[in-house]
């Protein structure tokens, strides 16, 4: 559920009506609850309505509900996903995509909760789905992407592409490079517990493409080789048992040994009658 707007009471007393409202949270939200002054304009904290909850208050006094779960910023080519695959850079300059989920939590300190939205919630309306998915370009894509770039340009393509220890090594390194840009971005560790997970860099097709036929021609090479080394080892056997039966008598043995001819004993003188398979 993405961030709403607290709601007025339901079917209560008539006198709690027309004098007051409540924030009330379901158990994925944490709720402000402020006390606004009419003659300043200005609104002060009383404090948070926690997960699951409800907070009575003066019908003009404003309140605001936020995240209090998991949240995620997905970056794929999903129809649900927040961005596009990120772009990042090889040391090779050669530029891959990037497919991948950040998940974090929004503070749970009443006090910090409280000035996040005063200096970055109220500014990008972070309290409705589309306030919050603009703020989620701003504060967490923005620097994620520095930190996947800065990260990548140390790597050779080839190794962020095929090489697993490289491509774990890159991701740990994205990871703490993103929670460092993203405090920095933001001014304050209003998002906590970042956890990053990267699909495998992809080069473009065209790379791809040109990379597999590569590897395709080295297997044929291969298989030719293991090919020709099959047939240089039965030669080296023909010639083997040509020096000890001589050529007639290896024609011979090929012949019996595929069946070709029959050898039939004569018990009289011991003779032996060959005759070929009609």
């Amino acid at each position: 559920m993405m961030p709403r707007k607290f709601a007025p009471a339901g079917l209560l007393a008539v006198v709690v009506l027309v004098t007051g409202c409540s924030i009330t949270t379901d158990t994925n939200e944490r709720g402000l609850d402020y006390d606004y002054d009419s003659w300043s304009g200005e609104k002060s904290l009383e404090g948070c309505v926690e997960p699951g909850q409800r907070a009575w208050q003066d019908i003009n006094d404003p309140g605001v509900v936020l995240p209090a779960d998991q949240r995620s910023f997905e970056f794929t080519n999903g129809a649900t996903a927040e961005s596009k695959p990120i772009t990042v850079v090889s040391k090779d300059n050669l530029e891959m995509s990037v497919e991948g989920v950040a998940t974090f939590y929004l503070t749970g300190d009443c006090k910090t909760l409280d000035d996040f939205y005063r200096k970055i919630g109220q500014k990008f309306r972070a309290d409705t789905e589309e306030g919050w998915a603009r703020m989620l370009g701003v504060y967490v894509k923005q620097p994620l992407d520095r930190a996947m770039d800065a990260a990548a340009k140390k790597y050779p393509w080839k190794d962020l592409f095929a090489n697993p220890q490289v491509k774990q090594t890159w991701e740990n390194e994205v990871a703490s490079l993103a929670s460092q840009f993203i405090k920095e971005q933001a001014g304050a560790d209003y998002f906590t517990g970042f956890k990053f997970t990267l699909q495998q860099p992809q080069p473009p097709q065209k790379v791809r493409d040109a990379l597999a036929e590569a590897q395709e021609a080295i297997e044929q090479n291969a298989a030719q080789k293991n090919k020709n080394e099959q047939v240089k080892t039965e030669l080296e056997s023909i010639k083997d048992l040509v020096k000890v039966l001589g050529p007639n008598g290896y024609v011979l043995y090929e012949a019996l040994k595929r069946g070709q001819i029959t050898v039939v004993p004569v018990p009289a003188d011991g003779a032996v009658n060959i005759a070929p398979k009609s």
